[in-house]
């Protein structure tokens, strides 16, 4: 491409099909102003529970934000729309501060239909919209407002018989009967510190635990917790937006501080009589998960101690009044939680995850503890379980057998020993949703160049049809700009400890004999994150954009990070942003033996963990990398949450040097080149106060930086014109200085 950005005519093979276009380098306008470019895949992706529907949320062609609810119908081939979320409310939404903070923690950004749920017969879905809930009946096709009320509705769900619908209405539990619309209240003592059936802060940051009851099979009680939040301080969060500062009193518990006091009970439907069930002495626990056995009379949860060095899952029987620990896990470092325990239909058994030999695999148990046999085996992880077929004897899951870059849908013997299969084709990174007949299953694949497609197989992976084949076609947006995307190369390296590390290289298409590249590192470095897999990411865009300018990007997954077994983690543990700068070192030294990086020129940007990597970097390892860019970046591990913090450093109290040490600040001293630091003001995540503290010492110290703040946007910096304005901050700061 010359440098007038001359259209070219060319002829490009895609999929096995020749289209005529024109090639166009991308613009970072066009990356964050049209999110056609990755195809717009559709998301929460369900099977109807008699399997005879697939239903996916779908942005309306208009206003991509504007999701409505759409079907593929097995029964007659053809796919449509099947809830117009503006037929339910239109109309800019209220929501309540405690759903606002929900949806950032669930990642749910957009407006109309963000969730919903099926009742158990498959014949009416249940919304939440604007604080209110909609039930929609698919025999009339008609939707009716289940509450209108001036209070909010949160966390609604359909009981499992359908009988009734459950939701958090002023922290507490209500049971609405859908045949008579009348209301029951099961919980009364709700209000100000004390919240009944609603997950605390660290659940839903930290445990992905979103919820706080759960219903029992025969729709008899409903088990929740109730938690107080006295003994967590009192803090005040400021969110500065463009024309005012708003302040929150929030209880946040700050590492090394108390958590929230929590009790589990069992509450009935019929009376409201709450059977409480004894934790045990000690008070300053977690409850991780709870989940009802098949007989609706044995309750089981998970219950961690507060190092998170020990997890017992424990069954309480609800009519006898006595409970016993079915199993334990314990660690020398940390246990990592895991959704994949399941009750089978026999009574008999249950499914449970371990990362007991160091990676994580599935084990049979029986019901009185013992374990049967170990379902799955080898160096490799389990994801998760997608689904069990007890009568031909399978469990389905995803998992890393095959490669550690992409996930793909297996299958194993579920009582006998014998082979793992895969299901899935090679070559693509794939997410799966599996039938409750397990007939079939939904099949989201993507590899590193081509966006998500959406196909619905068989339950031995064939083809039946596709619900979103996202074909890189004439017509599709990403296609004029195909040409320029480059393939990147793959590779390994060794650690410190002997450890293999892997590494995605994007290089410039042309690069001409002699001439030397500036590189960027693209980092996050830090636990529950892999970035160097064979996936798309709309993300990646940019950096196909900064190809494009000249530069090489590179990015490796250093010790610590995700998805390749305990060992690989566990050198994190009580040291933060040790090995992790140790292998990000490897990979410069790794990058200067080739002939077309300038060693004089490499940079690292990273946001969140990646923002706090790149600060260490840049403080730590200043003769490596030349420039840094820093993301809402967390510099006082004091200054974050119980349960994460902990996870990885232990407690303040017994740790004090690894808290100092894994600190940014006692490092700044060492700052040599440019860097730039960027946060959003109304951060409730990584507070900006993170960045403020980090401004007053590199001020201090009299180190010039540069930095850009971004009033209103959270953690997640949501919305085209930040997007845009903060990748163009980027592109300039590194053009800057490297070019």
């Amino acid at each position: 491409m010359n440098k007038k950005n001359t259209l070219l005519a060319l002829s490009l093979t895609v999929m096995g099909a020749t289209h005529a276009v024109s090639a166009q380098p991308l613009s970072i306008e066009r990356i964050f102003s049209d999110p056609g470019l990755s195809g717009k895949a559709p998301v929460k992706l369900k099977f109807s529970p008699d399997g005879s529907r697939v239903t996916y949320l779908q942005g309306k062609v208009e206003d991509y934000n504007r999701y409505d609810l759409w079907e593929y119908n097995l029964k007659d081939n053809t796919n449509r729309l099947l809830v117009d979320s503006e037929a339910l409310f239109s109309g800019p939404e209220s929501l309540s501060d405690e759903e606002k903070a929900r949806r950032e923690r669930q990642r749910i950004f957009g407006k109309g239909i963000l969730e919903y749920t099926w009742s158990k017969d498959g014949t009416a879905l249940l919304f939440p919209l604007n604080g209110d809930l909609y039930y929609y009946s698919l025999k009339d096709a008609k939707s009716k407002k289940l509450t209108n009320t001036p209070q909010f509705e949160t966390d609604a769900r359909f009981s499992p018989k359908g009988n009734y619908v459950s939701f958090i209405r002023d922290q507490n539990i209500f049971a609405l009967n859908i045949s008579t619309g009348q209301e029951t209240q099961l919980t009364k003592d709700g209000g100000g510190v004390i919240k009944n059936g609603m997950a605390e802060f660290v659940a839903q940051e930290e445990m992905s635990r979103m919820t706080g009851y759960w219903w029992a099979g025969d729709e008899s009680k409903v088990a929740f917790t109730r938690v107080d939040e006295t003994p967590v301080a009192e803090a005040i969060r400021n969110e500065i937006y463009a024309e005012e500062v708003k302040l929150f009193n929030q209880r946040y518990p700050f590492t090394g501080t108390a958590n929230v006091d929590i009790q589990l009970g069992v509450v009935t439907l019929n009376n409201q009589q709450i059977d409480w069930v004894d934790l045990g002495k000690d008070k300053d626990i977690y409850i991780a998960r709870a989940k009802w056995l098949k007989d609706s009379q044995t309750l089981s949860y998970q219950w961690q101690d507060r190092s998170q060095q020990t997890l017992e899952l424990r069954f309480f029987d609800t009519k006898k009044k006595t409970q016993r620990v079915a199993l334990t896990e314990k660690s020398d470092t940390w246990i990592n939680l895991h959704k994949d325990l399941r009750f089978l239909d026999d009574k008999q058994h249950f499914i449970w995850a371990s990362e007991r030999n160091g990676f994580k695999h599935l084990y049979l148990y029986s019901v009185n503890g013992e374990l049967v046999r170990q379902i799955t085996d080898g160096e490799w992880i389990v994801d998760g379980i997608k689904g069990i077929d007890e009568k031909k004897g399978l469990v389905y899951f995803s998992g890393r057998a095959d490669s550690v870059l992409e996930s793909h849908l297996y299958t194993a013997p579920l009582f006998k020993k014998g082979e793992t299969t895969r299901i899935t084709e090679a070559g693509s990174y794939h997410n799966v949703v599996m039938a409750d007949d397990h007939q079939s299953f939904i099949d989201s694949f993507s590899s590193v160049n081509q966006p998500t497609s959406v196909a619905l197989r068989k339950s031995n992976g064939e083809f039946i049809t596709w619900l979103e084949q996202n074909s890189l076609d004439d017509a599709h947006p990403l296609t004029p700009y195909l040409s320029h995307l480059v393939t990147p190369e793959y590779g390994t390296l060794k650690a410190n400890d002997g450890q293999t590390l892997n590494y995605r290289l994007f290089k410039p298409a042309k690069m001409k004999k002699g001439v030397k590249h500036p590189v960027i590192v693209n980092v996050y470095g830090g636990p529950h994150a892999q970035r160097v897999t064979n996936s798309w990411r709309s993300k990646n865009l940019y950096f196909q954009y900064m190809v494009q300018q000249g530069y090489v990007i590179f990015q490796l997954d250093n010790r610590g990070s995700y998805n390749r077994g305990k060992k690989f983690e566990d050198a994190i543990y009580k040291h933060l942003g040790v090995v992790e700068v140790e292998d990000q070192i490897t990979g410069v030294e790794f990058l200067r033996t080739l002939d077309f990086v300038d060693a004089n020129r490499i940079g690292i940007y990273g946001h969140s963990y990646g923002g706090y990597m790149a600060l260490m970097t840049m403080f730590k390892a200043g003769d490596y990398f030349q420039a840094g860019v820093s993301g809402a970046p967390v510099t006082d591990w004091a200054l974050y949450d119980t349960h994460y913090t902990e996870r990885y450093l232990g407690h303040p109290a017994t740790n004090a040097k690894g808290y100092e040490a894994s600190a940014v600040f006692p490092y700044a001293d060492n700052l040599k080149g440019p860097l730039l630091i960027y946060h959003g003001m109304a951060d409730d995540n990584v507070l900006f106060t993170h960045a403020t503290k980090m401004f007053k010492v590199l001020q201090d110290k009299v180190k010039p930086f540069d930095m850009m703040t971004y009033p209103g946007s959270k953690h997640s910096l949501r919305g085209k014109e930040v997007q845009t304005h903060l990748h163009k901050t980027i592109t300039q700061f590194f053009d800057r200085e490297f070019k």
